[in-house]
């Protein structure tokens, strides 16, 4: 996984910021926060999964997703991205 792979799509920008500014989120959520549809929220979901940026939890038939705070790379990308956004 390199930088211009998690940053190469505005979809997927948009999914990460949104995890990463309420910590915890559902799916249904995420897809109205970012405007996009399911199966592309579902498809950068999954590939930041793999690269194990985000985690998911299953609370029954909810998932949870989460910044994956244990690796250190998701803390540098949550600071550089308060900063450029002044957050």
């Amino acid at each position: 996984m390199s930088f211009e792979d998690i940053f190469s799509s505005k979809g997927r920008v948009k999914v990460l910021k949104t995890i990463l500014l309420h910590g915890e989120v559902n799916l249904t959520s995420i897809v109205k926060e970012t405007g996009l549809n399911y199966t592309l929220v579902i498809k950068h979901i999954n590939y930041l999964k793999s690269c194990e940026i985000i985690e998911e939890i299953a609370l029954g038939r909810v998932r949870i997703y989460r910044p994956n705070w244990i690796n250190p790379r998701v803390r540098y990308i949550d600071e550089m991205l308060r900063t450029l956004e002044g957050r």
